[in-house]
């Protein structure tokens, strides 16, 4: 099996329900435990064996890049993709990146903090052609906001059925995708005037039985609210762990 060594992260959106502690700062750049999220986002799936991210930013992009071109340091290389429409749903973004990916990759959110293991423990994953794998929690009952969070519908490893909406559930989505680049013909697919969600282009991959669930029992927490913010910080209080800075980022 081919080592996957190349990830995808969202963190072109302008975070307007964080802005209450993020000094008008972009969401990736609030800082979590002494730094910002998406530095985090990185680092941790470094050390789970990523050498090379493509962000795509929108929203205050030159901060982000200025920022990380600035401090992060570490033997990984970064290509930035701007996403004008950052405003749109998130499968736009994803999009923006579509022509500098050709080989499985991990999707990652840039406010959706996790454990290296459970990023570790997802690339490790064998997947099908076609195929998406989306990391699931499925204790319900710990999930901070669980009328915000993304729900999913199991039929044995298949996931039926995503949303934030749907009536049965039985875990949660945590952000986490290992993918194949088939991922953007769905979201193509699922387009409608010019805008798409991730959600709706996993919808078309779970009908065709090309959406399968990771169960995961690490830590994870979405963070789009200073509440939320908070919580993580309890969270992962004594679990994540900042590394040491050696080497300057390298960015194309």
């Amino acid at each position: 099996m081919k080592k996957v060594s190349q990830c995808l992260i969202l963190a072109a959106g302008n975070g307007t329900r964080i802005r209450r502690v993020s000094a008008g700062l972009p969401k990736p750049l609030v800082h979590f435990r002494g730094q910002p999220m998406l530095e985090h986002i990185i680092l941790r799936a470094h050390e789970a064996g990523i050498d090379n991210f493509v962000i795509v930013v929108g929203y205050r992009a030159d901060l982000i890049r200025d920022a990380f071109n600035n401090r992060l340091a570490g033997k990984v290389s970064v290509t930035w993709v701007e996403n004008p429409d950052y405003h749109k749903s998130n499968g736009i973004s994803a999009l923006a990146a579509k022509d500098e990916i050709k080989t499985n990759f991990l999707l990652l959110m840039a406010d959706h903090l996790f454990e290296a293991e459970t990023a570790k423990a997802l690339i490790r994953q064998r997947l099908g052609p076609g195929e998406v794998i989306l990391a699931v929690d499925a204790q319900i009952d710990r999930v901070f906001d669980l009328d915000d969070a993304t729900k999913v519908r199991r039929d044995g490893e298949h996931i039926v059925d995503i949303g934030k909406e749907i009536p049965s559930y039985d875990a949660l989505d945590t952000g986490m995708f290992l993918c194949s680049p088939a991922l953007f013909d769905k979201l193509e697919s699922a387009t409608t005037n010019g805008n798409c969600s991730l959600s709706e282009g996993m919808r078309l991959l779970a009908r065709n039985r090309k959406l399968r669930a990771f169960e995961i029992n690490s830590d994870w927490q979405d963070v789009d609210t200073p509440e939320a913010l908070a919580h993580a910080e309890s969270v992962f209080e004594c679990g994540l762990h900042s590394e040491p800075s050696t080497e300057r980022l390298t960015s194309v």
